[in-house]
């Protein structure tokens, strides 16, 4: 029987809105926004098909504060974390069930500008990368 076992995810796509910026009664900051993949093959009758995949993505902390200020719809992101799944109740009492990207990673692969039309890749750096903290921030080093 196998002892260990992996629950990691890797996306990159493009962010469908706005990411959502809250805070919980504890005051801890969260964020959350869906980033749409996208699969492309030939069936058999040589007919180009599509697929959209939307995912659900949860940022929390310093990374969900990254999120809300600076990620912008459409812009493609490259985002590494872990599944999760959670049942909620409606306000009908029918339960449902979703699952979560829980964001440990998330990096800009282009830049848009809040007034711009254009690709996104402009002066910002492409990779700045902003992780999950690891509670060692007061570390000189």
């Amino acid at each position: 029987m196998q002892r260990s076992s992996v629950n990691k995810v890797i996306l990159v796509g493009h962010i469908g809105n706005k990411p959502e910026g809250r805070y919980t009664p504890s005051g801890t900051s969260t964020a959350s926004f869906s980033i749409a993949t996208n699969e492309t093959w030939y069936d058999s009758e040589k007919e180009k098909k599509e697929k959209t995949e939307w995912h659900n993505i949860v940022a929390w902390n310093k990374l969900a504060d990254f999120t809300t200020e600076y990620l912008q719809k459409g812009q493609l992101v490259y985002v590494e974390g872990r599944l999760q799944t959670r049942t909620y109740n409606d306000k009908d009492e029918v339960q449902h069930r979703v699952t979560e990207v829980i964001a440990g990673t998330i990096t800009p692969l282009e830049w848009k500008s809040a007034g711009k039309k254009d690709n996104g890749s402009a002066e910002k750096p492409v990779s700045e990368k902003v992780s999950e903290p690891t509670g060692d921030e007061d570390l000189p080093f």
